[in-house]
């Protein structure tokens, strides 16, 4: 191939169909616990996400849910991966063997929101929200009908293999991805580029900004007691039965129960099983839809 301006224009049009097409056409799954949020700026300032309750009758003057403006804040992180490739390549027509290279580049950019958000979960156990607890604990504080701070738990303790059970129904979701660029690939492939005089060499760089962070504690629910037919009861009864301020019925519904491959077994036999154990008919069949990240690591 003789390297020349058009040849290079025709190979950045053919990388960049790579990577696009790679980068629309992967399933994720970081929208099942994830909000997106498209950011316009580097640091971006959301609410304390503590209002989930119903609709009120209106009596009187409205009653006004003032969200407070500045309850959490998230940092865009930037992010890259670059690839050269020697003129001699381009020259000799070994192309060929770098199209999936960069066709990769776009499913890695895909899945970033994937690697995120699920990593950003399994921090829960250790990094604060909001209100001063850890994303998963036994003590978030709301106050009751009659003004009185109570204690809400959204933790079963325990230190095995993580379990979550989670409302996926609201548009507002237990984590955030905060998108401020969406990936994009571009080309150092002009002549007279410094990569290109000084080692001989063309370079395509991909590039994204964003970030996850923490959303709504009330839905999700997490325990790292062993995966139980009682345990998975107990989960579902706390969510259930959850109280937000001034003593509302949250309303949630486990619809989620997200494992990673530890507990897969425990978890098909909860959800899927037509008996339980002892013989019975299992109660807990279908409760919940079953989903196994591979991406969870505790």
């Amino acid at each position: 191939m003789d390297i020349n301006h058009a040849a290079l224009a025709a190979l950045n049009t053919a990388f960049s169909t790579e990577f696009n097409k790679r980068l629309t056409g992967v399933e994720t799954t970081y929208g099942r616990i994830a909000m997106t949020v498209n950011s316009t700026t580097r640091n971006q300032t959301y609410p304390k996400l503590s209002e989930l309750g119903p609709m009120r009758e209106w009596i009187g003057e409205r009653f006004i849910e003032r969200l407070e403006v500045d309850g959490f804040t998230i940092r865009n992180r930037k992010f890259e991966k670059t690839i050269g490739i020697q003129a001699d390549d381009i020259a000799d027509d070994q192309i060929g063997i770098y199209a999936p290279i960069v066709s990769d580049m776009g499913q890695t950019a895909a899945e970033l929101p994937d690697d995120l958000v699920w990593e950003q979960l399994e921090k829960g156990f250790t990094t604060e929200h909001y209100d001063g607890q850890m994303f998963f604990d036994t003590d978030h504080p709301v106050v009751d009908e009659k003004g009185v701070e109570q204690s809400v738990s959204n933790f079963q303790g325990g230190a095995g293999a993580a379990w979550y059970l989670i409302d996926d129904s609201r548009v507002i979701k237990p984590l955030i991805f905060q998108d401020r660029e969406k990936a994009k690939i571009t080309p150092k492939t002009s002549l007279t580029d410094d990569n290109v005089f000084d080692r001989d060499e063309f370079v395509w760089g991909a590039k994204r900004r964003c970030a996850a962070g923490f959303g709504a504690w009330q839905l999700c629910y997490a325990s790292r007691q062993a995966l139980t037919p009682e345990n998975y009861a107990l989960a579902r009864a706390a969510m259930i039965s959850a109280r937000g301020h001034r003593g509302r019925k949250l309303n949630l519904k486990p619809k989620l129960l997200v494992v990673s491959a530890a507990n897969e077994g425990a978890a098909r036999e909860i959800l899927m099983n037509e008996r339980d154990a002892a013989g019975a008919t299992n109660k807990w069949r279908n409760t919940a839809e079953l989903m196994v990240e591979g991406r969870l690591t505790l």
